[in-house]
């Protein structure tokens, strides 16, 4: 569960509400997830998004708050994950989670082994931050 206020740009608004439309006749928690947190988001132009949110395309380092584990992946729409685990879908537990957090934001959730809490260690690589807008 996140608590702090997130941003989306506009464009990844439209796509995800597109992806939303595609997969919105599942019965996916993470789908309706997603539709919250999107109906929560502040809306931002891409050359207004502050540089430390993650956004779709972003390459994100987590750790896991429990295990100490960390992970570093980009987060992609769900025809972008073939990159050998090295992406992670919006439509994922995780990926629906970080949409739209900043870094060092910490978020809790519940899966069907049990509740995973985790933190943005660090956003990599933000393609608003170095212009690309239109990803």
């Amino acid at each position: 569960m996140k608590t702090g206020e997130i941003f989306i740009t506009h464009h990844d608004m439209a796509r995800l509400r597109a992806l939303i439309e595609v997969y919105g006749g599942t019965d996916s928690p993470h789908i309706d997830r997603l539709k919250v947190e999107l109906d929560r988001a502040r809306i931002v132009d891409p050359r207004d998004i502050p540089v430390d949110v993650v956004t779709m395309n972003s390459v994100v380092r987590i750790k896991d708050l429990e295990t100490g584990e960390e992970k570093t992946f980009a987060l992609v729409f769900p025809d972008k994950t073939g990159a050998a685990g090295k992406a992670v879908s919006v439509l994922a537990p995780v990926g629906t989670a970080l949409i739209g957090c900043r870094e060092g934001d910490t978020m809790e959730w519940t899966l069907p082994t049990g509740t995973m809490k985790i933190q943005i260690t660090e956003i990599i690589y933000q393609p608003e931050r170095i212009g690309n807008y239109d990803l």
